[in-house]
């Protein structure tokens, strides 16, 4: 059986930076097709009829912005995965996009190995995280640990089981991996990870590792 191919759509509106991407990404093994879009726009006029798997996508661009078209793509597919590739390093930057529910935030200096990691995590576990989105989400956890304490025990919050099944997710094992270690179903896992969301008040991956670190359950 042929192994499962990942679509991707680079959206930049540089158009040596966009065309150079895209045939460094179409080098990468487990890659299919590769498409591109110059701004928002257009990478939304794409998805309509291609719905490729993961969107590599610019910030600042003309006619919309990246971050007006991952509202939409997040909205729209939600199956579809948001990897922000960008010069901006801003901290609240970074944070916004993250909370927004976008997948991962690559800087464009990133090695072409880092990039490769990164598309294949986000389509296996959901999101990737590297030093950069770690460090900035530890950084503004520890800002509101300071300003509001949580009054709550997590030990109350979460089952010991979903305690279990959120720190296997955190360190980016996938729900086969987790159901594995576990040895529980896949299905069950996937259980465990809504009910972990909705007692979180969370809604992604990113929330989950959050919530987790504000918890104390990881540190």
């Amino acid at each position: 059986m042929e192994a499962f191919k990942i679509n991707v759509c680079v959206v930049d509106d540089h158009q040596i930076f966009r065309k150079s991407l895209s045939r460094l990404i179409a080098t990468y093994s487990r890659i299919g097709k590769v498409i591109e879009a110059e701004n928002g726009m257009r990478c939304l006029e794409l998805m309509a009829r291609e719905q490729p798997h993961v969107v590599l996508l610019d910030l600042e661009m003309p006619m919309m912005n990246g971050m007006d078209c991952s509202e939409q793509i997040l909205q729209k597919y939600p199956d579809v995965k948001v990897i922000i590739l960008t010069m901006h390093d801003s901290e609240k930057y970074i944070l916004h996009m993250m909370e927004l529910g976008v997948h991962s935030f690559l800087l464009k200096n990133t090695n072409p190995e880092e990039l490769e990691k990164a598309i294949y995590s986000v389509v296996d576990r959901d999101y990737y995280h590297n030093d950069l989105i770690m460090t900035v989400l530890r950084k503004s956890l520890q800002q509101k640990i300071k300003s509001q304490r949580p009054d709550f025990s997590p030990f109350s919050l979460l089952t010991e089981r979903e305690q279990e099944v959120l720190r296997l997710l955190c360190e980016d094992k996938t729900t086969k991996e987790v159901a594995h270690q576990l040895g529980i179903s896949e299905k069950t896992v996937f259980t465990h990870k809504l009910n972990i969301q909705s007692k979180l008040e969370v809604k992604t991956t990113v929330g989950m590792v959050r919530a987790a670190y504000r918890l104390g359950i990881l540190s």
